[in-house]
């Protein structure tokens, strides 16, 4: 079997996992791109409520185009209660940011761990989990396959 064979079969045997890495690395780039294309032009970095703003509108985009892909390029949902299943995303999103936010503050703030390798271990070590939750709820709760 040719090497580019394997690869197309291996591809075919974890598509939607691959697809949903993918989508991931993307939505970062929304969010990242978003939020500097706002810090860099219309709002001050040096500001907190301005950094806040720029916070939360690119994690709205990303959130937004998260939605989008996953439903059009990893599930590939045909619900036709698009918005029960916004809904369901963006409950989703939110839950694992709480869970990032209280992740973050129990290993850095609580315990102490706040030298800059552990807010770096703690902060990859919370990432790795919230993809792995993203993914997860966004199987079973959101883009549910009809039975």
């Amino acid at each position: 079997m040719k090497p580019y064979k394997k690869l197309r079969a291996l591809y075919y045997k974890y598509e939607e996992i691959v697809n949903y890495l993918i989508v991931g690395g993307l939505t970062t780039v929304v969010s990242l791109a978003s939020k500097y294309a706002l810090l860099f032009t219309i709002l001050d970095a040096a500001d907190a409520v301005q950094l806040q703003i720029s916070v939360i509108i690119s994690w709205i985009l990303a959130v937004a185009f998260a939605y989008w892909a996953n439903r059009v390029f990893v599930f590939k949902s045909k619900d036709s209660q698009i918005l029960s299943e916004i809904a369901r995303f963006v409950a989703a999103r939110v839950a694992t940011l709480l869970m990032e936010a209280v992740l973050l503050w129990f290993f850095i703030t609580l315990l102490g761990m706040n030298s800059d390798f552990y807010v770096i271990l703690w902060t990859v070590v919370t990432q790795i989990l919230i993809i792995v939750g993203n993914y997860v709820l966004s199987k079973i709760m959101v883009f549910r396959k009809p039975k």
